[in-house]
This record gives structure tokens, sequence and C-alpha cells, in this order.
């Protein structure tokens, strides 16, 4: 099936920081995505991530191609994702810190080893999923990293989802 072309084609001149701006209206979760490579333990904020798959169970994660993090999953092939609660904002910020020191960053957070993969978990996370990378694709100055999800666990379920919007973390109210 062949897609017709645009009637009017992109303007090559998008205003990148009104981009921004249109793209942080768009409410997205919060995780913290871990790897590990030899004994060194990896960490990222992000807020980059979704489902891709129930065939086979797959999600996908952007990641910035100038991020530390970047040279880490793509040698390692194992990732965890720890999907944050708004008792993970602290989290959130110190792993979203660029220049933070690689060794011991986890240190200052509760955190288990994933069944599967061995891969660092945040304990305050309401939901964990570990992954082996499938494909990894160029998105520009990020590379979308795809997963297949191969274990998976939850934590504290009941505790509101910490969300961000318009450059500001937040979470969401429930109606009745």
């Amino acid at each position: 099936m062949s897609v017709p072309a645009a009637a009017v084609p992109p303007d090559p001149a998008v205003d990148v920081a009104a981009f921004r701006r249109a793209v942080g209206h768009f409410a997205s979760g919060v995780t913290v995505v871990t790897t590990r490579v030899g004994h060194t333990d990896h960490a990222m904020t992000a807020s980059a991530f979704t489902s891709v798959s129930l065939d086979p169970v797959s999600v996908l994660v952007c990641v910035d191609r100038e991020a530390r993090f970047r040279d880490a999953v793509l040698e390692s092939q194992f990732w965890g994702v720890s999907v944050l609660s708004t008792a993970g904002r602290r989290a959130a910020e110190w792993f979203a810190t660029k220049g933070r020191p690689l060794v011991g960053q986890l240190d200052r957070f509760g955190h288990h080893r994933g069944r599967t993969t061995g891969v660092a978990l945040l304990d305050e996370a309401i939901a964990w999923l570990e992954c082996r990378t499938l494909a990894v694709y160029d998105g520009g100055d990020h590379d979308i990293v795809l997963g297949e999800v191969v274990d998976l666990g939850f934590g504290d379920r009941d505790g509101p989802p910490l969300l961000y919007y318009r450059g500001r973390y937040g979470t969401v109210s429930r109606a009745g």
C-alpha cells in the first residue's frame, strides 16, 4: 500500500524551540532506564518510552546519541525500565543530571537486580520491565532502541504515576 504525498510540503525551517514547546504539551510517563556493562551500572531518565507490540511483547526507548548511556546500552544488549511514581521524582531528577558520577550513581536509591537480566531496577517504581535489544534505529540526534520484554514486575501499583508535562514533573488526578 502506498501513501499519497502530502499536499503541502513540510517547512524545512521548523523552529526547534517552538517544536519543543508543542511536543511539551504531550504528557508522558517518566522512567529510569538502566543497563550494566561489566560491573558498572548505567542509568538515565527517559520520558521517550512507549509500548510497541504484543507479539513479540516489546517496548522502545529513545536515547540521545551524545549520552554516555547510549554506548553502554548498545554494548550490553540488555536493559531495564523502572516506571516511576511521584515518589520517584528525586530519582528522575538525579538520572537526568548531566555529568553526575558514573560509579555509585545508583547508591542514593534503593534498587534490586532483575531476575532475568541482572540490570538494576528501582525499588520505588510502580512497575519494572527487563528487555533484550531487538533492533536499533536512526532517530536523528537520538537512537530508537527496540527491546523485547523478557521479564516484568510490579511495585506499589497504588502510587500515582510521575508525569512530565511542559517541562515540569506532575501527576494525574482521578475523577470521582
